[in-house]
């Protein structure tokens, strides 16, 4: 019976592509698509005109101009109908579904079924004992070397894929007691700002931007954490100052610009 909904399913999301391929073709030329729009026109000028927002004088001339224009427009066109799309065309649309579902019962497993709870618990039990060898590692390192900083950064890494914000400030803290970093001093400044702590936040923002004024991930976060503590003007005042000196393109201006609508 799964294979049978499947197949239903996959019909009715083909049906459409077929209708479009096979329907009738109705080719239409300017003229006849100019001569819809001034009709269309002359109707609204009758709307118009039994609403009492246009006067006898002012409907006449109207109706005068759009009548005008629609007896320069050009004659409708004689179009030859388009070619039918080819039987490959049609086959391509049935046999593509046909093979990727045969694809996947000859090397898949559709029987597999989801990992239970258990199998979840015994996974999240093996990703802790690997973050505790981590930390037992670290604890032997040298904390000024460049390896254990990026110890610290990759145990911060894994402490926020889990949720658990401070623990990856921490970690990422002592990366940056080793060597500064302008990416990842970002990275504490969103994780401060998720568990409310705005002035940390700041701390970290303005550390950044002193090595980088520039840096716009950096200006946005300073946008949201003033937000975030109820400042919304001077998060108005930072963010169009990004967008203003932001390029056209930039890939990041509608964020700021839906956060700027929202702000209150």
């Amino acid at each position: 019976m799964t294979w049978v909904a499947l197949a239903i399913v996959a019909a009715l999301i083909l049906a459409p592509l077929f209708y479009a391929f096979l329907r009738p073709a109705n080719p239409r030329g300017r003229g006849e698509a100019d001569r819809a729009l001034f009709e269309a026109q002359l109707a609204e000028l009758e709307l118009q005109r039994a609403e009492g927002r246009l006067d006898d004088v002012a409907f006449r001339a109207a109706t005068v101009e759009v009548q005008r224009r629609l007896l320069a427009a050009p004659a409708p066109e004689s179009f030859r109908a388009p070619p039918r799309p080819s039987a490959l065309v049609l086959a391509a649309l049935v046999l593509v579904p046909v093979a990727g579902v045969g694809a996947y019962i000859w090397r898949g497993t559709p029987e597999m079924p989801s990992a239970t709870l258990e199998i979840r618990q015994a996974m999240g039990a093996q990703e802790d004992e690997l973050l505790n060898r981590l930390r037992e590692r670290l604890a032997t390192q040298d904390p000024n070397t460049e390896i254990g900083r990026q110890g610290f950064i990759l145990l911060g890494n894994a402490e926020r894929n889990r949720g658990r914000w401070t623990e990856a400030a921490a970690a990422w803290e002592r990366a940056q007691a080793i060597r500064f970093d302008v990416g990842l001093a970002g990275d504490l400044a969103e994780v401060k700002i998720e568990v409310g702590d705005t002035d940390q936040a700041r701390r970290w923002i303005e550390r950044g931007l002193a090595v980088d004024p520039g840096d716009p991930r950096l200006r946005f976060l300073a946008g949201l954490s003033e937000a975030r503590a109820g400042r919304n003007e001077v998060a108005r005042a930072t963010w169009t100052a990004l967008l203003a000196e932001a390029p056209a393109n930039a890939p990041w201006r509608d964020i700021v610009e839906q956060r700027l609508r929202a702000l209150p």
